[in-house]
C-alpha cells in the first residue's frame, strides 16, 4: 500500500492510496477515521476521478458522519465508565 496523494482540508486529514488495484481513501479527524475502497475499473480518469467524487457535498456528510461516530463514542465511554 502506498500513498499517492494528499489533499489539503481544513477539517481532515485525507489521504489517497493504492494497493489491489483499488484506490482507498482515508480520510482522519483527530482519533476517527473513515475509508473508501473504489476499483481502478470503475474510474475512467484513475485518481483524478477520485478527486472528482471528494467534492463539497460528500465531505459535508464525512463531517456529519464523524459527529455521529464521535457521539456514538462519547456515549459508549461514559457508559462504561459511569
Amino acid at each position: 500500500m502506498r500513498i499517492i496523494a494528499e489533499l489539503p482540508h481544513p477539517e481532515f486529514k485525507i489521504s489517497i492510496l493504492n494497493m489491489n488495484q483499488k484506490f482507498i481513501v482515508k480520510i482522519e479527524q483527530g482519533p476517527l477515521e473513515q475509508s473508501y475502497k473504489i476499483p481502478e475499473m470503475d474510474l475512467t480518469d484513475g485518481v483524478n476521478s477520485v478527486f472528482e467524487v471528494l467534492d463539497e457535498q460528500f465531505l459535508k456528510t464525512v463531517a456529519a458522519r464523524f459527529a455521529e461516530m464521535r457521539k456514538d463514542y462519547k456515549d459508549a465511554y461514559f457508559r462504561y465508565n459511569y
